[in-house]
């Protein structure tokens, strides 16, 4: 019996092994947690700027699109006042947030450099509930953006781009 206990003892790591083996892991784990939270709240700026305000492939650009994606998007309750939907790529979009496709506008802005693709829907007035209905207005300009953290988190509707 004492045998079979001395060659268990052997094959077994000890306890003193296993923590000192699984202590880095853990002060990993726990170094991790701290940081998790913040990069959540970076991403779910980014998502809700992405909800709101992002469609890579339109279909259509009219007033049904406008009633349709305001209120896929839920922006109907109430009815939200003007919208912009930015079409294209995400990533061109996040590359205002730099030097690669953005400038510093104003009030911590940023500016893009190249113009986009955008449908802006606007509320056609009445009661803010719904059925909400809209108007759809086409453009292709330049748009401005609030970032942080390198990440678009608000859509800045009240910028009008100069006239040509």
């Amino acid at each position: 019996m004492d045998m079979n206990l001395s060659k268990l003892q052997e094959i077994e790591p000890s306890l003193e092994d296993m923590v000192m083996v699984l202590s880095p892991l853990f002060l990993v784990f726990m170094l991790d947690l701290g940081l998790i939270p913040q990069t959540l709240a970076q991403n779910d700026g980014y998502r809700g700027f992405l909800r709101k305000h992002y469609d890579p492939n339109p279909a259509g650009h009219n007033d049904r699109y406008c009633n349709t994606m305001m209120e896929r998007r839920n922006m109907t309750r109430p009815c939200k006042d003007t919208n912009t939907f930015v079409h294209g790529n995400s990533d061109d979009i996040r590359a205002i947030c730099d030097d690669r496709n953005g400038e510093p506008y104003r009030d911590g802005l940023r500016r893009s450099r190249s113009p986009f693709q955008v449908t802006t829907c606007k509320h056609r007035g009445g009661s803010t509930r719904p059925p909400c209905r809209y108007r759809a207005f086409r453009a292709n300009r330049v748009i401005v953006i609030r970032c942080r953290d390198g990440f678009p988190v608000h859509f800045e509707e009240n910028f009008i781009p100069p006239r040509p």
